[in-house]
């Protein structure tokens, strides 16, 4: 299912953000440094079961449940 990377990063922007603009662009460039840019992925995107493990790596070091 296509997509799925998206979503996912999505959900652990908007878990951290809680509505806050700044703590949202903090956590897209937390991920970029961690070597996931969200901007590379969209709806239609292939899901790498690699890069999925790697989110879901991510979103546990952030405190985030995906």
């Amino acid at each position: 299912m296509a997509g799925q990377i998206k979503h996912m990063l999505d959900a652990i922007i908007q878990q951290r953000a809680k509505g806050s603009p700044t703590v949202a662009l903090t956590t897209k460039t937390k991920l970029v440094l961690k070597g996931i840019n969200p901007d590379r992925f969209s709806d239609t995107a292939d899901d790498d079961p690699a890069i999925m493990a790697k989110v879901r790596a991510i979103a546990a070091d952030l405190g985030v449940i995906v």
